[in-house]
């Protein structure tokens, strides 16, 4: 099921990307550290573990690239989520 939050006015971000590494968490592979789930960063690509994993690398890159709406790599799931807004888009 998708959510879908027309008003949100980050959804001008959301670009046609490709996982930059679609194996897991780009800092966690560097690391070397373990992840719960990946997130798709959806206006470059990064793939990023979630809040519930011990590096919360989504969200940090979230925050400090500027980057607001993920989706879900988990397989079957296909929502998104904005972090500025904190709620599905």
């Amino acid at each position: 099921m998708t959510f879908v939050h027309q008003a949100d006015p980050h959804v001008t971000a959301i670009r046609a990307v490709m996982p930059r590494t679609p194996q897991g968490c780009e800092e966690c592979l560097r690391l070397g550290t373990p992840w719960v789930h990946l997130r798709l960063c959806l206006t470059c690509g990064h793939v990023g573990c979630c809040d519930s994993s011990p590096g919360k690398h989504a969200s940090a890159h979230a925050r400090v690239i500027g980057h607001p709406i993920v989706q879900s790599l988990e397989p079957g799931e296909d929502w998104r989520w904005c972090y500025v807004d904190q709620n599905f888009v």
